[in-house]
This record gives C-alpha cells, sequence and structure tokens, in this order.
C-alpha cells in the first residue's frame, strides 16, 4: 500500500499533456491565446495579437499536425488582430476615416 505522497506514480501529470512538468499546459496556452486575441481587438492589439499568436503556436505543439480549436482560434484571431493594428497604426485607416 502507498503511504501518504509515495504514490505509484512519479509524476502526477502525463508526459504527453505538456512539454514540461513544471509548465502549464495546452488547453490552458489555447484559453490565454483566445482571451489576448480578443482583447486585443479592444486595446494594444499590436501587443496582445502576437502574444495570442505565441500562446496559439505553442498550445498546438509548435506543430501543425495536432489542431485542438482554442489554438487555432488563438492563432487565427492573433494574425488577424496583428494585421489590423499594423495597418491602424500605418495611418491607413484611421479611427475617424471610417475604416468600420
Amino acid at each position: 500500500m502507498a503511504g501518504f505522497g509515495h504514490g505509484t506514480r512519479r509524476h502526477p501529470r502525463s508526459r504527453g499533456r505538456t512539454w514540461s512538468r513544471t509548465g502549464p499546459d495546452r488547453a490552458t496556452l489555447g484559453v490565454i491565446g483566445v482571451v489576448c486575441a480578443v482583447a486585443g481587438f479592444f486595446v494594444l492589439g499590436i501587443i496582445l495579437g502576437p502574444v495570442a499568436m505565441i500562446c496559439g503556436w505553442l498550445a498546438m505543439g509548435r506543430t501543425w499536425s495536432a489542431r485542438p480549436v482554442p489554438a487555432v482560434i488563438a492563432l487565427t484571431l492573433g494574425a488577424i488582430d496583428t494585421l489590423v493594428a499594423v495597418v491602424w497604426l500605418s495611418g491607413a485607416a484611421t479611427p475617424g476615416n471610417g475604416m468600420f
């Protein structure tokens, strides 16, 4: 019988869930990326867009083979957010000229 703190498993998390045992799991990174992408449409899109893309890429495991839905949404919305912020900052579409 296993005692307190001395279970049969050495590590409570499986190795396939994360790339390291101490970092956040992929599902959490996907949700963080989606939140950053949505918030980036309202404030600081030039910063939150790339952050959302990085979180989405890390949530997909840095490959295109496994595609969890929040990770793809974070990557796509982050790219759109960054593109809109760059266009807006370049002056092609100022807030008063009616882009939206």
